[in-house]
């Protein structure tokens, strides 16, 4: 997994200020693929981030880079634990909750569409998002917004301003390591 990919597509886990992202890599071999994310959760590991390959096929997997103690809160709360539940999660085990993610990824045609709780969106709009089907949002940014839209606008802001201010810094040469914020 390249370090720009990381950088360019989780800048705003990295700084601690999002729960979780997801990017598309290549890989040349599952054994390969392992052995990279396996480095990468020793060498951040320390600071509170974490990979995990939700799905991997055909030379593509699809990296979850998480904030554990931010995943922990989210599946602790009620109201998320309760939407998991009610869609067949083990919503008070992690581990367990993102292997259930990881099968969904990997069985349904369809994106599951509450891996929003994992990103950390907002529970109201996943469940608008569901029950209008995509349409009718008032905003698109990270996610399709329904009910708070100022609120989303900031977080979108502040998610691109990140990813910028990371991106530069990346470029002048400070590396993933420097830049993860310990949490």
């Amino acid at each position: 997994m390249p370090e720009k990919d990381i950088v360019q597509h989780c800048s705003p886990t990295l700084a601690g200020i999002k729960t979780g992202s997801l990017f598309l890599c290549s890989y040349e071999s599952e054994a390969g693929l392992r052995r990279d994310i396996t480095q990468w959760n020793t060498r951040l590991g320390t600071k509170g981030v974490r990979f995990a390959a939700l799905r991997a096929r055909n030379g593509k997997a699809l990296i979850y880079t998480y904030r554990v103690s931010r995943l922990k809160e989210a599946l602790s709360n009620a109201e998320n634990a309760s939407f998991l539940a009610e869609n067949g999660y083990p919503a008070d085990h992690l581990e367990e909750c993102l292997a259930c993610l990881s099968e969904r990824l990997s069985d349904q045609k369809n994106f599951p569409h509450e891996i929003g709780v994992f990103l950390g969106y907002p529970l109201d709009d996943i469940k608008a998002f569901i029950a209008n089907g995509g349409a009718n949002c008032k905003c698109v940014g990270c996610w399709k917004v329904y009910s708070n839209e100022q609120a989303a606008k900031k977080t979108f802001i502040k998610y691109k301003k990140c990813t910028q201010i990371y991106c530069r810094k990346y470029a002048a040469g400070v590396g993933v390591d420097r830049l993860t914020v310990a949490l």
